[in-house]
């Protein structure tokens, strides 16, 4: 059993029904890093919509993996959103120590800006290992009553977490990258 050490701003109510994400990485996209497609621009719309209709049906905790693409937009739009509904909180989750060393320095800000607007930050590991993204999946997954994926059947690590969502009575609902 991987450690968890967390970092707490501001926690969560206790009862608080909560919601993680997952999906694709920008490369998996059909319109990738470019966040002017208009196909980008309904997908963020989609996800924002999605999020405040959690919101309304008494989600309260969100918690997003804090990778490029999907789980940067879902952490984006519940900060958005906090302006709306503060009672909510935002966790957000590292699987290792230097997970974006190799993204490009525009991607790095972002991640290091959500990181430090959470209201909740948990590591699930410190050091790269070929498992360290399952184990933070799988904390996602343990941690959520509603997986929101980015998802619309490709295979990889989101099929993996939708899978295992699933198998462990975790309601999933999907919003796919293009209509």
């Amino acid at each position: 059993m991987v450690p968890v050490e967390n970092i707490i701003r501001h926690a969560p109510a206790a009862h608080a029904r909560r919601v993680a994400f997952t999906g694709y990485r920008p490369q998996k996209m059909p319109f990738g890093f470019d966040e002017t497609d208009e196909r980008c621009v309904d997908f963020k719309l989609r996800l924002y919509n999605t999020i405040e209709s959690l919101i309304d049906q008494g989600y309260k905790h969100f918690i997003s993996g804090g990778a490029l693409g999907m789980d940067m937009y879902a952490a984006e739009a519940v900060l958005e959103l906090k302006d709306k509904h503060p009672e909510i909180t935002l966790e957000m989750v590292s699987p290792f120590d230097g997970q974006t060393a190799k993204w490009a320095p525009q991607y790095q800000r972002r991640h290091d800006w959500l990181f430090d607007q959470a209201d909740m930050v948990t590591a699930t590991g410190h050091e790269y290992t070929k498992s360290a993204m399952f184990i933070r999946n799988k904390y996602l997954v343990n941690n959520a009553d509603v997986l929101l994926a980015a998802y619309d059947g490709q295979p990889g690590g989101t099929q993996m977490t939708v899978q295992y969502a699933r198998q462990m009575g975790i309601q999933v609902c999907c919003i796919r990258p293009v209509i």
